[in-house]
């Protein structure tokens, strides 16, 4: 007999979706196996779900890729929420799969929530759902880029950033947002952040003009100079930004 889908498994789904590249949808991919042994559901299954959730996904109806056209007005309502309400699905999201394995959401996160014991009421519950937020988008920029630095190819995870383009404290909206951030290496991360480097709107690396003096020093050319005009590889899904890009070349002074 056919089981319907619970609102809890389709947001779990919906979590794997956001976590791993379109192009590893399929029932031998370790992580779908994973989630289907939790959720009672078969890899075929669960697959066909996330191939559902694509269908929505307006990234890749821009770039012409469809994904399967029998998804249910449950899916489609999943992947809205996402789209509307980001944050708020991502750590609902969160919580059920914890609940699948058997913790609490606090159990589970403990390791990245250093402060939990110091805080209480309100402070603690938005403290443990920023953090888990960010670990989430770290996850879905990570798959997004195929586990690489844009720039570089590094695939070392311990090196990687989920850097956003529109700083997380100023952009509340966007703050979950997979075209506002780009998977970066420690050191272009920071140079990212700092505005020493940002990108064209066709995703080309710029180096600010406020640190030509510094192009004399034997480091520039190694570590800025050589990727000057080096084109991002681009992500499986959401492309950064334009708009995004514009806000950090403007708000840097990259038009001097």
């Amino acid at each position: 007999m056919r089981r319907n889908w619970t609102e809890e498994e389709l947001i779990v789904a919906f979590n794997l979706y956001c976590k791993i590249p379109f192009g590893t949808i399929h029932h031998r991919n370790s992580k779908i196996i994973e989630l289907s042994n939790l959720i009672n559901r078969t890899a075929d299954a669960l697959a066909l779900k996330l191939s559902n959730f694509a269908s929505f996904d307006p990234e890749l109806k821009e770039r012409g890729i469809r994904g399967l056209k029998n998804a249910s007005k449950k899916d489609a309502e999943i992947f809205d929420r996402f789209y509307f309400d980001r944050e708020n699905l991502a750590f609902e999201s969160e919580k059920a799969l914890a609940e699948f394995e058997g913790l609490t959401i606090d159990e589970k996160f403990k390791e990245e929530l250093p402060e939990l014991n110091c805080i209480k009421g309100e402070e603690k519950i938005r403290y443990i759902k920023t953090r888990v937020n960010q670990r989430f988008f770290r996850s879905m920029l990570l798959a997004n880029y195929e586990g690489k630095c844009a720039l570089t190819g590094i695939n070392i995870p311990q090196m990687l950033f989920a850097s956003h383009i529109v700083p997380w404290s100023i952009n509340i909206e966007n703050r979950l947002n997979p075209s506002n951030g780009i998977c970066l290496s420690a050191h272009f991360d920071t140079a990212f952040d700092k505005g020493i480097i940002s990108f064209t709107h066709d995703y080309r690396l710029l180096i600010n003009p406020n640190i030509a003096k510094s192009k004399e020093m034997s480091y520039f050319f190694e570590w800025f100079q050589k990727f000057q005009n080096l084109k991002l590889n681009m992500p499986t899904k959401a492309f950064p930004g334009k708009e995004f890009l514009s806000w950090h070349r403007d708000n840097f002074n990259f038009h001097q």
